[in-house]
């Protein structure tokens, strides 16, 4: 019984760390590699998950919505986001930081409207799994196996495709990589809506577990901000190192007590390792990684 116990009790702790990092790529990408403070992160997840759920009501297979629909029409809506507002306040974080904070109370009111104030659910499409007297849905495996997918994806685009050492290049020096034919705006705008996108399919995947509610963005925002904060300069690297951190920290408090504690345990923890690491976990450890 204690083995079993033991057994489903680090699945639930993978799983929430794969869970923490699924929500946080997005957002390490757009504030790791553009410097914008997005407060819209968690809308663009809630509109991924709503973006599973109506196409899905109307009949479309849950997988069509969920890893294309989502990502896509949230991407498209990233594009369009940086074009009218994003674009015009590079170098002016406060101001990118109020004028996001007022988009994301403009999608949530305009989805209240439309979709009104009640929770809707989308059946979780695998069963459960026992260990010995135990059982667990076994969503947490596939949270986890696509995560892992998503987060090599990444690497593998970042560091050995053109594009991503475009990105890098206009990131790091903008005026240099103008100078040798690359369009800085071209490549901010792709940037933004690439970390939209990967929003929106963190919220489609998570849809099924939380349920879907106009204000189910808020839920997230200030953890995926911790765990990209706390992982300090490297976007992949350092996303990877907090969730980690700070997802078993949580899992295991929550075991030994109630959510509530765990969640006062992530931001205990997070505040201690930014007073002790202020650069985050790649300011001081995998200072070469992505």
């Amino acid at each position: 019984m204690a083995m079993d116990l033991a057994a489903i009790t680090i699945i639930q702790i993978v799983n929430l760390i794969a869970s923490l990092a699924l929500l946080s790529i997005g957002l390490a990408v757009i504030f790791g590699m553009m410097r914008v403070i997005n407060l819209a992160h968690g809308e663009f997840l809630m509109l991924g998950a709503y973006a599973v759920l109506v196409p899905t009501q109307a009949g479309v297979p849950l997988w069509i919505s969920m890893f294309i629909i989502a990502p896509l029409f949230v991407g498209i809506v990233g594009v369009i986001i940086e074009r009218l507002i994003i674009r015009h306040l590079y170098g002016r974080m406060m101001d990118t930081l109020l004028a996001t904070w007022g988009l994301s109370l403009l999608i949530v009111g305009a989805m209240t409207m439309i979709f009104g104030n009640t929770m809707e659910g989308i059946s979780t499409p695998f069963g459960s799994f026992t260990i010995g007297s135990l059982a667990d849905s076994q969503y947490k495996f596939f949270t986890i196996g696509i995560t892992a997918v998503v987060l090599l994806a990444a690497y593998v685009v970042l560091k050995y495709t053109r594009f991503g050492l475009i990105a890098r290049a206009t990131m790091q020096n903008s005026d240099q990589a103008s100078v040798l034919g690359v369009s800085p705006p071209a490549v901010y705008t792709l940037t933004f809506g690439i970390g939209a996108a990967l929003a929106g399919l963190a919220g489609a995947i998570l849809a099924p577990i939380s349920g879907v509610l106009p204000t189910m963005g808020a839920a997230y925002i200030a953890k995926a901000f911790i765990t990209v904060i706390g992982g300090g300069e490297a976007i992949l690297t350092g996303t990877a190192a907090a969730s980690v951190f700070f997802g078993a920290i949580n899992q295991t408090t929550t075991f030994f007590t109630s959510s509530v504690v765990g969640e006062v345990a992530l931001l205990v923890a997070a505040i201690i390792l930014l007073r002790l690491l202020p650069q985050g976990i790649t300011g001081r450890f995998f200072r070469r990684g992505l």
